[in-house]
């Protein structure tokens, strides 16, 4: 998909900067015509030296290494533009009103293009109003795709709907035999993490199952050991989904402490080099992929091109980035991606 957006990127800046061709001349040795600025003849500035600012602002926790990979994308994007600075920001620990202040912040440095992820509208809908109305474009990404539009975002960038992202892993559960599971939320606060567990046991219930959710912090590491611990032990738990890596690796520790990793069907979304070794090993039945990478370079692209060139996709469009279902079957080629930073 990153290749098809660079090619297309690519294609479209070369056909509106390369010079017109004139038409042949008949005598050989006649003067080769002098280029024309396309660009110019049509009346647009030439945008060569201008700097594009780009303020991103996600609910990220600095601990969650889903966020280094969005943020790798935005830095390669940055680079590869040439022409664009950004400014990333997150709270150290999600918490909606300070993740509003920091975009009225953002919003007061009059940025060129707003990137932001909208896991509370009610609280982000000041902020993101203060955006819009100084004109300042946005794209949403990761969460938000139900209200990007209402908020004033121009496109949404991730993995659409949470909860039939979530369904699709419960189906595969259930189909495994799994009757009696937990769904382990490290953000409860973030509404798209409180969907995937509502479509993970949705999908349980049509098979007769069940799922219950279990919270925790990611700053308390053996707490969290301790409950997943406690909920796989207290009853006969046969299958766990974790909703990103902050949660499979408290969940990894608490299976293997119970002696029940391998034993129980396990599941996460995102990636990390441990969920991925889980996965090689038999540990881990599949890790869902939303490409965090492409979550933070296509924004970056896309509001570039848009401030430079005024070209965009449609509005009120969703650009898909996942779910993919990483097996054993396909995790050793996801490895090397990984360790570059990529997936």
């Amino acid at each position: 998909m990153r290749r098809t957006l660079l090619f297309f990127t690519l294609t479209a800046a070369a056909a509106a900067l390369l010079p017109a061709c004139s038409g042949g001349s008949s005598e050989p040795d006649a003067a080769p015509a002098e280029p024309v600025d396309t660009v110019a003849e049509a009346g647009i500035p030439r945008q060569v030296g201008r700097n594009v600012d780009i303020a991103v602002v996600t609910h990220g926790e600095a601990s969650d290494p889903f966020w280094a990979v969005v943020k790798r994308g935005i830095d390669q994007a940055a680079r590869e533009m040439g022409a664009t600075t950004v400014t990333y920001s997150a709270p150290d620990v999600y918490e909606p009103v300070r993740m509003r202040e920091l975009i009225e912040v953002a919003v007061a440095s009059r940025p060129d293009g707003l990137v932001v992820t909208i896991p509370d509208a009610d609280a982000l809908a000041p902020a993101l109003a203060k955006a819009t109305n100084a004109g300042i474009p946005i794209i949403a990404i990761n969460t938000g795709q139900d209200v990007y539009r209402r908020l004033g975002a121009l496109l949404f960038i991730g993995e659409p709907e949470a909860y039939e992202a979530a369904f699709a892993a419960g189906r595969r559960m259930a189909s495994a035999g799994v009757r009696n599971a937990i769904c382990v939320n490290h953000e409860p606060g973030v509404a798209s993490l409180r969907e995937r567990c509502r479509g993970f046991a949705a999908a349980l219930a049509k098979s007769g199952g069940s799922a219950r959710v279990v919270t925790i912090e990611l700053q308390e590491r053996a707490a969290a050991v301790h409950r997943i611990s406690a909920a796989v032990s207290a009853s006969d738990v046969d299958g766990v989904l974790t909703l990103g890596p902050g949660g499979a690796a408290p969940a990894l520790e608490a299976l293997r402490a119970t002696r029940r990793l391998g034993k129980i069907d396990f599941g996460t979304f995102d990636l990390a080099p441990e969920v991925l070794r889980a996965v090689k090993a038999g540990q881990m039945e599949f890790a869902i992929d939303q490409q965090p990478f492409l979550q933070g370079y296509l924004p970056i692209v896309l509001l570039t091109q848009y401030e430079l060139y005024g070209v965009l996709p449609a509005r009120d469009s969703v650009v898909p980035t996942g779910p993919n279902f990483v097996t054993a079957r396909d995790v050793a080629r996801v490895m090397r991606l990984s360790e570059a930073g990529i997936r």
